[in-house]
C-alpha cells in the first residue's frame, strides 16, 4: 500500500515547535505534500528539520516567509519540476510536480481569490485555466494525482455555513466553484466524495477565530483528486480532522 498525505501547515518551522514529529511518528506517510511552507530560499537548510525523508522538494516564493509548497518522500522520483505553463504564475513558489513512475504527482497550494475586489479575477480567469492546462498535459501522458489546498469548498455540504458565505468569502464564490467542477470534468475524481458523496461536517480548515475548529465550523478546501483511471488502486480516502498543529488537517489517500 503507498499512503500520500497532504498538509497546508501555516508554516513550517512553525508546526515542527508543535507535534509535526508525532504526527509523522503516528501516521508515517510515504509521499507528503506540504502548502505554505512559508520558506526563504538561501534561509533554509533542510537537514536542521531532520524529517525522515531522503527526498525533499521545496518550492519558495520570491517573497520571503510567503506560501511555498514541499514533497517529501520516501522513493525517488524520476524528475521534479516547479513551473507551470505561464511564468507569471511562478514566482510564488506554489506548484510542485513529481514524476513517480506510474504517475504524476502535483502538490499545489491554490492563491486565495481575497475577495471580489482583490485576487478573484487573477484567480478564476488565469490561475486556475492555467492549472487545469497543466494537469490535462500531464494526464495525456500518464495518470496524475493531484493534491494540495485547493482554496475552494466545491459542494455546500463542504462548508458549514454556505448561504451566509456565497459570493461574500474567498473560496465559495460560484466562479472558483466552476473552476473546480471543470477541473473535475477533465477526467479527474473528488477521492473524499467517491467514498463519501453526502459526508457532512468534514472538513480540512477551521478559522482561527471564535473557536471555530472546537464547534466545528469548517470548510472542506484540502483535496486529493486523482485520474479516473487511478480508481481500481484507490482504497481509501480520509481527513485527519485529529491532527493539530495548523488551521488545516492532513487529508490522506492510500493506494495498492
Amino acid at each position: 500500500m503507498l499512503k500520500l498525505h497532504s498538509w497546508n501547515v501555516n508554516g513550517l518551522r512553525a508546526v515542527l515547535k508543535k507535534n509535526f514529529n508525532e504526527y509523522l511518528e503516528m501516521y508515517s506517510p510515504d509521499i507528503l505534500c506540504l502548502q505554505e511552507t512559508k520558506l526563504t530560499q538561501g534561509r533554509v537548510n533542510t537537514e536542521e528539520f531532520a524529517l525522515p525523508y531522503p527526498y525533499q522538494f521545496y518550492h519558495y516564493a520570491d517573497k520571503p516567509g510567503y506560501a511555498g509548497t514541499a514533497i517529501l518522500s520516501r522513493e525517488e522520483p524520476r524528475s521534479v519540476t516547479y513551473d507551470l505553463l505561464h511564468d507569471k504564475h511562478n514566482h510564488e513558489g506554489r506548484v510542485i510536480t513529481a514524476d513517480f513512475g506510474s504517475f504524476y504527482l502535483v502538490n499545489n497550494y491554490t492563491p486565495n481569490s481575497q475577495g471580489a475586489d482583490k485576487r478573484l479575477g487573477y484567480r478564476v480567469n488565469e490561475w486556475d485555466p492555467c492549472y487545469r492546462e497543466h494537469l490535462c498535459a500531464l494526464q495525456q501522458k500518464k495518470p496524475v494525482i493531484a493534491c494540495g489546498d485547493f482554496n475552494v469548498a466545491h459542494e455546500e455540504i463542504d462548508l458549514e455555513n454556505p448561504d451566509s458565505n456565497r459570493n461574500k468569502s474567498p473560496g465559495f464564490f460560484d466562479a472558483e466553484r466552476e473552476r473546480f467542477s471543470e477541473l473535475l470534468n477533465c477526467g479527474f475524481i473528488d477521492t473524499f466524495r467517491y467514498f463519501y458523496p453526502d459526508k457532512t461536517e468534514a472538513y480540512s480548515w477551521w478559522s482561527m477565530r471564535t473557536r471555530a475548529r472546537e464547534r466545528n465550523v469548517g470548510w472542506r478546501i484540502d483535496y486529493f483528486i486523482l485520474s479516473k483511471s487511478m480508481l481500481p488502486s484507490l482504497r481509501s480516502a480520509s481527513i485527519l480532522a485529529g491532527v493539530q498543529g495548523s488551521d488545516h488537517c492532513p487529508v490522506e489517500i492510500t493506494l495498492k
